[in-house]
């Protein structure tokens, strides 16, 4: 039944933005107060909606419009978007491993420029394989609600009171804040990496020659130093499995384009 329901593109398609939706909704709200934020500092309108267009990342583009501002180099803004969005590289890689062979190889760009953490957990969580109309479907809402939550905000900061635009505009920052601190009560390697990226922060904010690095660079030293400690000192412990090669490989073959199970 499910199989009939979902064997055609335009059902597939539907059945993407369905799941999408949500995601868009709330990437409307984030990038309100990037929209507001962009502005605050100085950036056009259009230009804050052509970043957007463009990037579909949220802590690489604060990370940037803050590199902009300060008037970085333009190796420094690349070598920090690498290391910050270095994760999409990491998720497009795993996320592709799930494609039916609908999906081209044309395909696998566009679908790798808007895949976000929310579009990657949601497409990785579907039963089986997972083809091209479903993806288009999926990723259309997300992109959709980023944008134009960026030109609303853009356009609500010529409008809203100044004070009113310095409270949303460290909304963006309580996303990341509300996205960190619950896994870090509970994972010691949550912690340790976050504590550590702290501590370097505010080292490079108030430490003597310390305090002369540029923003770009400290981002950067941030990030992988404290990553590489949580590797060292607090290691993820693979899950064993008890499941026995052969009993996978007798497994049922997964056919068609909703990755249903041949009977």
């Amino acid at each position: 039944m499910i199989q009939e329901q979902f064997s055609n593109p335009r059902s597939l398609f539907l059945r993407g933005m369905r799941d999408g939706v949500p995601i868009g909704l709330g990437y409307l709200s984030v990038s309100f107060a990037f929209g507001i934020t962009a502005v605050s500092r100085g950036v056009p309108a259009w230009i804050a909606l052509l970043i957007s267009m463009t990037n579909v990342t949220s802590a690489g583009q604060l990370a940037g419009l803050d590199l902009m501002v300060i008037g970085c180099t333009m190796g420094e803004m690349i070598l920090t978007q690498c290391v910050i969005n270095m994760r999409y590289a990491l998720m497009s890689v795993s996320l592709s491993q799930k494609f039916d062979k609908s999906v081209r190889l044309c395909d696998r760009f566009l679908i790798a420029f808007c895949n976000t953490d929310e579009v990657f957990a949601v497409a990785s969580g579907q039963p089986g394989l997972v083809g091209r109309w479903y993806l288009f479907g999926l990723i259309i809402p997300p992109y959709v609600g980023w944008s134009a939550g960026t030109l609303i905000g853009s356009v609500a900061s010529g409008i809203l009171p100044e004070s009113v635009m310095a409270a949303l505009g460290i909304a963006i920052y309580g996303m990341f804040v509300a996205i960190v601190i619950p896994p870090a009560k509970t994972s010691r390697a949550v912690a340790l990496v976050l504590g550590g990226a702290v501590l370097m922060s505010c080292a490079f904010r108030y430490l003597p020659v310390l305090n002369t690095v540029s923003s770009g660079f400290v981002i950067i030293i941030c990030a992988i130093v404290a990553a590489a400690l949580g590797a060292v000192f607090a290691p993820v412990q693979e899950e064993e499995t008890t499941e026995n090669p052969a009993e996978i490989s007798q497994e049922a073959p997964v056919s068609g384009e909703t990755g249903e199970v041949s009977k």
